[in-house]
C-alpha cells in the first residue's frame, strides 16, 4: 500500500484502460485468442504485457484485451498518440491470426450464451467462483468493453472533495460515452445498454453495485464500514473459502482504491478511437476540476446530493443517452445552472464545456474537434442509429462496424470515417 507521502496529488497524473473485442477479420465475429496472443508476445502464457509506456492485459472473457498505459500520466495528449501506435501494432500481430481489434462497448450479434470463453490461466479461480455465483456468460459480463479513468488522492482530504464531484458526474457521463445501443443485431432500446446490464448482472449479492451511483460516504474509515464491510458480509454465504476480497467485488460506478491513492470510473463505454476516449477522459477531468476547486458548488452542497436523486438521473441517462431531459432543478443548481428547471444532458454538457473553455482553456483547447463533435453530433450510440439507419439486417451490420474498425485503426471518429469512405 502506497503511503501518503509516496502518492500521486489531485490532477498530478491519471490512469486510462481501454478494452477492445478481438474479432475474425472477416467475418467480426468475436475470436476468444487473447492468451495466444499475449503469449505470441511475450513468449509464454502471461496476463500482461509491456512495450515502452504502454501495458496490453487479459480480461474475463477470452475475446476481449485491454490497453493500459504503463504508468499513470499527466500527458494525455500524448498517450493518445502511444495508445493510436499500440493499436496499429497489436491490428499487425493480430493479422496472423486472421484477427483484428473492434471498437465500441458490445459485439453487435455475439450470443454469450454459446460464445462466451473464459480466461482459463493466471486468476482462473477468482472467474470461476464469479462463474459460480453470477453466471458470466450473460452480456453484461463476457460481452462489454469499457475506459475506466483512474484520478489520484493523497489523503482523506482530497479523497472527500474527489468523491463528492464524481458521484455529482456520474449520472450524465452516459451522454458523451454510450456506444452500447445494439445487441443480438438489434437496437436495444437504450443508449447505454452495457450500464443497464451493469446495474443487475449481480444481482445475486445486490451490495457489490449498490445503486451503481456510490454512496455518500467521504473519509476512508467511513468507506471501510458503509462499503467494504458491508461487501464482505454480503458475499460471505456465496464464498466460504475467501477467494473474493471487497476490495474487488466493488462494482459501484466509481470505486474507491486506498492501497493506491486513486478512484476509478467505471460508467464510461470505450469509444470508436483512443483520441475519442481521451477527449472524453480530459473534458470529465476539468469538469471535475471545476467541482473540486469549488467553482461550481460548495463541497458541503455537493455533498449533499442524495443517491436515490442521481440514481435516477443516471437510469435516464443510460436509457435516452444525451437525449434525456433532466427535470431535477436542484441537481442542476448543484452544476451551476439556476437559470433553467430542465435541461437536456447535451445541454448540460454544453454549458460545462463553456465554463471549463473560460477557466482551463489551453488544457481543453487540443480536443476541441472531438468535444464538439460528440457535443453537436451526439454519443457514438447516436451515430451509430444514424448510420444503421434502423436496417439492422446482418449484412448493413457488418458494413457499419468494419466502418469502427477502420476507425480504431485510423484513430479517427465515426463521422470522419464515413467522410473519407464515401
Amino acid at each position: 500500500m502506497k503511503t501518503e507521502n509516496s502518492r500521486l496529488q489531485l490532477f498530478q497524473a491519471f490512469g486510462i484502460e481501454l478494452e477492445y473485442m478481438i474479432v475474425d477479420k472477416d467475418t467480426l465475429d468475436v475470436m476468444p485468442i487473447a492468451d495466444q496472443v499475449l503469449a505470441s508476445l511475450a513468449g509464454e502464457i502471461t496476463n500482461d504485457v509491456t512495450f515502452g509506456n504502454v501495458t496490453w492485459s487479459n480480461e474475463l472473457a477470452l475475446h476481449v484485451i485491454e490497453l493500459k498505459c504503463a504508468n499513470p500520466t499527466a500527458d494525455l495528449l500524448a498517450l493518445a498518440t502511444d495508445f493510436e501506435e499500440a493499436v496499429q501494432q497489436m491490428n499487425t500481430i493480430l493479422a496472423d491470426f486472421n484477427a483484428k481489434l473492434m471498437p465500441t462497448a458490445a459485439h453487435p450479434w455475439m450470443n454469450p450464451e454459446t460464445e462466451t470463453v473464459r480466461w482459463p490461466h493466471d486468476n482462473a479461480e477468482i472467474y470461476a467462483k464469479y462463474d459460480s455465483i453470477f453466471n458470466c456468460k450473460g452480456h453484461g459480463w463476457s460481452n462489454l468493453q469499457s475506459m475506466h479513468i483512474n484520478l489520484p488522492f493523497a489523503n482523506d482530504a482530497e479523497f472527500e472533495k474527489l468523491h463528492a464531484a464524481i458521484r455529482l458526474l456520474l449520472p450524465i457521463l452516459p451522454a458523451l460515452a454510450a456506444s452500447s445501443a445494439i445487441l443480438d443485431g438489434k437496437d436495444t432500446g437504450f443508449w447505454d445498454k452495457r450500464l443497464d446490464f451493469y446495474r443487475s448482472n449481480q444481482k445475486a449479492v445486490p451490495m457489490l453495485t449498490g445503486q451503481v451511483i456510490p454512496e455518500p460516504v467521504f473519509s476512508e474509515a467511513a468507506y471501510q464500514a458503509q462499503i467494504f464491510d458491508q461487501i464482505a458480509e454480503a458475499i460471505r454465504p456465496h464464498d466460504p473459502e475467501g477467494v473474493l476480497e471487497p476490495i474487488w467485488l466493488n462494482s459501484r460506478g466509481a470505486i474507491a482504491r486506498f492501497d493506491r491513492g486513486a478512484i476509478e470510473i467505471r460508467v464510461l463505454d470505450i469509444q470508436e478511437c483512443p483520441s475519442a476516449d481521451l477527449a472524453i477522459a480530459t473534458f470529465i477531468i476539468h469538469a471535475i476540476k471545476l467541482l473540486v476547486t469549488e467553482q461550481i458548488a460548495p463541497l458541503a452542497a455537493q455533498q449533499s446530493a442524495s443517491t436515490e436523486g442521481l440514481a435516477k438521473i443516471f437510469r435516464q441517462v443510460i436509457k435516452h443517452g444525451e437525449h434525456s431531459v433532466i427535470d431535477d432543478a436542484n441537481y442542476l443548481q448543484l452544476l451551476g445552472i439556476k437559470s433553467a428547471e430542465e435541461m437536456t444532458a447535451t445541454d448540460v454538457w454544453k454549458y460545462l464545456y463553456k465554463r471549463i473553455k473560460k477557466v482551463y482553456g489551453n488544457e481543453i483547447a487540443p480536443w476541441k474537434q472531438q468535444i464538439e463533435l460528440l457535443l453537436d453530433e451526439g454519443s457514438l450510440s447516436t451515430r451509430i442509429l444514424n448510420t444503421l439507419e434502423a436496417n439492422y439486417e446482418h449484412a448493413n451490420l457488418k458494413m457499419v462496424y468494419s466502418e469502427l474498425c477502420d476507425c480504431l485503426e485510423q484513430n479517427q471518429m465515426l463521422t470522419e470515417c464515413l467522410e473519407e469512405a464515401f
